[in-house]
């Protein structure tokens, strides 16, 4: 039997514990149990919930719903085709609840939560425990999936295991109702006339994003140590968690989650050359292309909801509320969700962890998801397969399986254990992490579709 191969039920090996049932743990608890070894899954929702999440549900989506582009030839797209080849269930649900958004993979995120939580609960290998893990269990092969709000005495053990924590902070963009949207002056395109005009387009002229700007850039933020959502306080289990890593007093915020507030105050021009760009627009009520121009993605289905792509702020509720409103089309939007902004924390993996994501002091302990490092949904969904597989490995006295970098996968997992990164910082799949092809190819496009296709290669061959 090859390393990653599967086994019958019937040859099930001694318990995996994976703590954490957000996408990691899923797919950990998943990869495990599909290769015969039995999984407790400990999970403190529903009855404990940390201050960024709203659903009882396992594999969560917290900030966008969007899982980034389906393209082979992008990472994002390479990456998710390598976890089908690996038995994805995140992906495999994804596109049983996909909602149109162009050339991206974005679904209705209750129904996707629901239906990984469903797959989880009824696989007979799967034993779920609902209650707080306290502690890193002192005996047997244990997953931690916690993410990045670990917190109460397993915060206290894994910062006492790993030598403490980094941290940065990470934020979510508001939710709109689809029939709040002014479709008078909105319109409904995707850029170059890709896709099935999946998104809802504000259009802005010069004077409206001006007057936009200016209060953006001078709106009052909320406070980064409170949530500030009515009535909820940041729970006993998380109220430990270790304190914000600053330098030169000033806030760590990792790049691809950049409150829109602080990317505006980078320049007047900077939001237009990022999630406002016009390119590829063109207003059908002025037949030109516009100033600046606001997309909303769809949420679910049904297209009722819709979500501001690249709005992700740390502005108070009634701010959010005055300046989004400023936007053309969204004059009487009604937000069911606003913006937040939540702490997001790893451990310093290349000093720590192996590719096979073991950690190198205590090889029967393994780490998946955010708190690694990797970030974005599938990064963390991937890591827990892998994760997974090398548990269940581990159990059955079969070798680590560790992809070669020339996979996104492996480049990403390789990335997070290379010893010799000193400063470590959150990392998502890119094609930059991959080996070059030579001899080189000039164009880009060509350039991708060839590291895919290598990789892809590589994949089916093991």
């Amino acid at each position: 039997m090859s390393r990653g191969e599967l086994c019958s039920p019937a040859a099930a090996a001694a318990a995996v514990t994976v703590i954490g049932a957000g996408l990691a743990g899923c797919e950990a608890a998943w990869a495990a149990a599909r290769r015969g070894v039995s999984v407790t899954l400990v999970e403190m929702k529903p009855d404990n919930m940390s201050p960024a999440h709203k659903s009882p549900l396992f594999a969560e989506l917290v900030c966008s719903n969007s899982l980034k582009a389906k393209k082979q030839a992008s990472a994002a797209g390479l990456l998710k085709r390598e976890m089908q080849l690996l038995g994805s269930l995140c992906v495999e649900v994804a596109y049983e609840c996909e909602v149109p958004a162009g050339g991206a993979l974005a679904v209705d995120r209750e129904e996707f939560a629901r239906r990984v939580t469903e797959k989880i609960k009824s696989h007979p290998l799967i034993e779920i425990q609902n209650r707080i893990a306290e502690r890193i269990p002192g005996e047997g092969t244990v997953i931690i999936a916690t993410g990045p709000l670990t917190g109460g005495g397993l915060s206290q053990d894994i910062s006492r295991l790993c030598g403490g924590y980094l941290s940065f902070y990470d934020a979510a963009s508001p939710i709109v109702t689809a029939d709040s949207v002014d479709m008078s002056i909105a319109f409904a395109a995707s850029r170059y006339g890709k896709g099935d005009a999946d998104y809802i387009n504000c259009p802005m002229n010069k004077d409206e994003y001006e007057a936009f700007y200016r209060e953006l850039v001078s709106a009052q933020a909320a406070p980064l140590h409170e949530f500030d959502h009515p009535g909820d306080g940041i729970p006993p289990v998380l109220r430990d968690i270790p304190p914000l890593t600053r330098g030169a007093g000033k806030l760590t915020v990792y790049e691809g989650c950049m409150p829109v507030e602080a990317m505006a105050g980078r320049g007047a021009d900077t939001l237009r050359f990022g999630p406002l760009k016009p390119v590829g627009l063109r207003d059908p009520l002025t037949g030109h292309r516009p100033w600046a121009a606001v997309q909303l993605r769809a949420e679910n289905r049904s297209r009722t909801l819709f979500n501001l792509v690249g709005f992700q702020t740390n502005l108070k509720f009634p701010e959010q509320k005055r300046v989004f409103s400023m936007i053309p089309g969204l004059r009487d939007a009604e937000f069911v969700r606003y913006g937040v902004m939540h702490r997001n924390t790893f451990i310093d993996s290349p000093k720590l962890l192996d590719a096979d994501c073991s950690l190198r002091a205590d090889r029967r302990i393994f780490f998946a998801g955010q708190i690694t490092g990797v970030e974005g949904y599938m990064e963390s969904a991937a890591c827990g397969i892998m994760a997974g597989i090398n548990a269940a490995n581990r159990q059955k006295g079969q070798p680590p399986f560790v992809l070669p970098g020339e996979t996104m996968t492996g480049a990403l997992l390789g990335y997070i254990s290379d010893r010799s990164v000193a400063k470590f910082q959150p990392m998502g799949a890119n094609f930059g992490i991959l080996p070059s092809i030579e001899p080189h190819i000039r164009s880009k496009s060509e350039r991708y579709e060839a590291l895919a296709n290598r990789a892809l290669l590589i994949m089916q061959k093991l």
